[in-house]
């Protein structure tokens, strides 16, 4: 497959009978699914859904031509239109009648130009003059208006995402009013008109239905219109111009597509992009609305360079197929196929329902500039791996000039992660305030594939850059810095491994007086981890001790480490009177100071510690003996062995 192929049909079809061998192929948006209708005797029809549960196969009485098809949600009433004048309906919830029964549209001499389904008992009529909303009770096998606006239809869309239908009005179509049903209840949206290209005199276009289209995009409500010619002469292009359709509020023109071509289009939604099908040419465009132009926020031109759909090999089957027989090439941009929203792609004649896909990598050497490039793979569902494999690729093949566009990818992932943190701190406090008695009715955010953690960089990206040998090692650090400073400009707390990932490269490198200075000037914040880290450097490194120390000694919570430290190097004293310092004295264990002075062999050293601690005992309860839970049995022993009895301090008398 060429690397050139951003574009690909699911591998795994929807399957059914093609158009050859049934009289009519039919697709419920709503069901997202094909129904292929046989006549003759009886009617039969199957239904292939996206999965097993929503494919059935059934006959019907044969009452005449079938206009229209579609189950309500989840497969429980059946409406069939025959007439332009009534919708049939028959019931599939089990244990319920299975005869059919009728609904007459009730507008006087109404065509029904079609129905959807807006809920599972809730049915929506279409006729030539107006809307007709219908609730279905089953059980009675009938139906009870709810509600109906007259109003001249001359064709009309439905988008079940949002249970939105718009209608087309007035001569030239271009005046269009959406409703939208929820509950049993019909609202009207702000009605507008679509602007339609100016032609000579006489002449007068009207808006076909076949250029309106109607799709979410990043979760916004669109109608798309299909303009052939715009106002200029002087560019006959054609473009896409989106109407934002927002549930309150007047629609307005909001986005301009750019096709710098005419003929035959199609357009589909997939991952928030629109898809663009050039039928001569054979290839796509596709555009994201979210990424802006320099100098328009309106108008847009294709993200990529148009390309063709994948190639899809047609497996053969049947009884004469041999098994050597390769698949035969599905013929691509065929006139057969029908596109439907967001993203299908049905070939009736072939008998395929396909998804269409979006494929990450190969626009990663389509699109040159990296940080734009970032911008659109941050908005897309499966975007962590190739993100992950481009930031390789931009350290890979970088030189010290190219630090910006690092600096530019970084600050965008972490802009990205930092939402998400903000999100979740966000919700874990709403969480708090609701266990306290208040509403929390606040959804968990979702952690999407653009998410890009440091965990994710440090074992993905960073860890394996700093164990190249062909890169220069101040580039190198470098970009770690870079990783820091962007977190940091986020406000993102840097994670320890990263810090530590700083001071190896630098140690392995010998930069001793550069980790001297990022610790002196607090580049690197002190941390625990960081500093045992420094401890362990300390024989390649002498002065790393001390500079340990002093971080701990910064950090104020870390007094156990810092004795633990200064007893491991046999400064007992000196973990001795940081301890006083800090006021600790009272409540440390003797026999732990007592073993490090043992361990010495320093017997004044030994003596004085033992002596500090009868005194201490000695304020603290009267008396210089220590107490049987302290264990220090053994270091009085050795005490009177090396001093004496008489040495050891007596009870004061009062």
């Amino acid at each position: 497959m060429s690397e050139d192929h951003y574009l690909e049909l699911s591998e795994s079809p929807v399957t059914f009978e093609h158009a050859s061998s049934v009289n009519n192929v039919f697709f419920d948006e709503a069901n997202k699914q094909v129904f292929a209708v046989r006549s003759g005797g009886a009617t039969g029809v199957v239904v292939k859904g996206p999965d097993d549960k929503s494919s059935v196969a059934f006959r019907m009485e044969d009452k005449g031509e079938v206009k229209c098809i579609k189950f309500s949600l989840g497969n429980k009433i059946l409406a069939v239109q025959r007439t332009s004048k009534s919708v049939d309906f028959i019931n599939f919830i089990p244990d319920y009648p299975h005869t059919e029964f009728s609904q007459e549209c009730k507008t006087k001499n109404a065509s029904v130009l079609g129905f959807c389904w807006t809920n599972w008992n809730e049915v929506v009529f279409v006729t030539d003059q107006g809307i007709e909303y219908y609730q279905v009770f089953p059980d009675k096998r009938s139906l009870k208006l709810l509600k109906s606006q007259s109003i001249n239809v001359n064709w009309f869309q439905y988008c079940p995402e949002t249970s939105v239908i718009l209608l087309s009005s007035t001569v030239q179509g271009n005046v269009l009013q959406p409703l939208t049903f929820r509950n049993g209840t019909m609202s009207k949206m702000s009605k507008f008109e679509i602007e339609l290209p100016v032609v000579p005199k006489p002449a007068k276009l009207s808006l076909s239905e076949r250029d309106v289209t109607m799709a979410t995009i990043y979760g916004q409500l669109y109608v798309m219109y299909l303009k052939h010619h715009s106002r200029s002469a002087n560019s006959p292009s054609a473009e896409v111009v989106l109407y934002h359709l927002p549930r309150e509020g007047q629609c307005k023109k909001a986005h301009v597509l750019k096709l710098n071509t005419t003929g035959k289009f199609a357009l589909n939604v997939a991952d928030n992009l629109v898809v663009v099908h050039h039928q001569s040419s054979q290839t796509s465009l596709i555009f994201d609305i979210k990424l802006k132009e320099p100098d328009c926020a309106v108008t847009h031109q294709p993200v990529l360079p148009a390309r063709s759909i994948a190639p899809y090999r047609i497996p053969l089957s049947g009884p004469s197929v041999v098994p050597s027989q390769p698949p035969v090439l599905c013929q691509l941009y065929s006139s057969s196929w029908s596109v439907f929203q967001p993203d299908i792609i049905i070939s009736a004649s072939e008998g395929y329902l396909w998804y269409l896909e979006v494929r990450l990598p190969p626009t990663v050497h389509l699109l040159q500039d990296k940080g734009k490039l970032m911008d659109f793979l941050l908005r897309r569902r499966d975007c962590k791996r190739v993100i992950l494999s481009v930031c390789q690729q931009i350290l890979e093949s970088a030189e010290r000039g190219s630090l910006p566009v690092v600096a530019t990818v970084f600050d965008k992932l972490n802009q990205v992660y930092k939402e998400y943190l903000e999100a979740e701190q966000s919700y874990s406090q709403a969480m708090e305030s609701g266990a306290r008695g208040g509403n929390a009715a606040q959804k968990r955010p979702i952690r999407t594939q653009a998410v890009i953690d440091q965990s994710d960089m440090y074992t993905h990206v960073l860890s394996a850059f700093t164990e190249k040998k062909d890169v220069c090692h101040k580039f190198t650090i470098a970009v770690l810095m870079e990783y820091i400073r962007s977190l940091n400009q986020c406000q993102i707390t840097v994670q320890h491994y990263l810090y530590e990932l700083v001071i190896k490269t630098l140690v392995q490198h010998e930069l001793f007086y550069m980790l001297h200075q990022f610790l002196q000037y607090h580049v690197l914040s002190d941390s625990k981890p960081l500093a045992c880290l420094l401890l362990s450097l300390e024989s390649t490194y002498p002065p790393a001790h001390q500079l340990s120390l002093d971080m701990l000694k910064r950090l104020s919570t870390a007094n156990d480490e810092i004795v633990e430290v200064l007893l491991s190097k046999q400064q007992v004293l000196g973990a001795l009177r940081f301890i006083r310092s800090v006021g600790g004295h009272d409540n440390i264990s003797a026999r732990k100071f007592l073993d490090a002075a043992l361990q010495t062999g320093d017997q004044m050293l030994f003596y004085t510690v033992f002596r500090s601690f009868q005194q201490r005992n000695q304020r603290l309860r009267g008396s210089p003996v220590f107490n049987p839970g302290e264990h220090c049995e053994e270091h009085v022993a050795h005490f009177k062995k090396l001093f004496g009895e008489q040495a050891l301090m007596k009870p004061a008398t009062v």
